[in-house]
């Protein structure tokens, strides 16, 4: 039995004094949503009373969104929670991380990000509980730096997709639609009915 498309979910996590409808948020949101996801994009408290806890805490109220045919969606600290979401819930079928900072300086707001949740993680359990995984990254990047990318994409054995000259690739560097993160999706798409016939 394949999965239909109106069964599958995604969640996009923006970051550090982000919106749900900044960046490329809303556009991914509607061209996903016209392929049959049910989407949402969470708002989170930032910079104010940003914490692990508290975005755990916001994110319950869209547990149902997590579940085995669910794609996750990380901008900057949203990659680093989309790590973290990953590492207690699970598993989903595929994670993105989109200028996601992982403790390599420079970073700019370093000391936030690690007070956020450090910088340490279960890579074995993150890989396992994301079937398929996607990284982008770009080298002038202002508050992340390039290898950052670099080590999560080794870390969760994917090649990193560069997009050179991008900056953080959110709507300060002209982003305000990310057209690589849909075509990432797209190919997650493509392998589910072979995936769904092997089980």
């Amino acid at each position: 039995m394949t999965t239909e498309a109106t069964d599958r979910h995604a969640l996009i996590f923006h970051g550090t004094g982000g919106t749900s409808d900044g960046n490329w948020f809303p556009w991914l949101k509607q061209e996903l949503e016209r392929d049959g996801y049910r989407v949402a994009v969470p708002q989170f408290p930032t910079p104010e009373g940003q914490s692990l806890e508290s975005w755990l805490e916001a994110l319950d109220g869209y547990s149902d969104y997590i579940q085995p045919s669910s794609v996750l969606i990380g901008h900057s600290l949203g990659g680093l929670f989309t790590l973290r979401v990953l590492e207690r819930f699970g598993p989903v079928y595929g994670a993105v991380f989109v200028s996601a900072p992982i403790g390599v300086r420079p970073i700019r707001f370093y000391d936030s990000d690690h007070a956020f949740s450090g910088f340490d993680f279960d890579w074995a359990r993150i890989t396992a509980n994301a079937n398929h995984r996607a990284v982008f990254h770009s080298n002038d990047d202002p508050y992340v730096s390039l290898a950052n990318g670099e080590e999560l994409a080794q870390h969760l054995g994917v090649d990193l997709t560069f997009i050179p000259d991008a900056g953080h690739l959110n709507a300060e560097s002209g982003y305000t639609k990310l057209s690589p993160v849909l075509d990432a999706i797209h190919r997650f798409d493509a392998l589910r009915p072979h995936e769904e016939q092997l089980k």
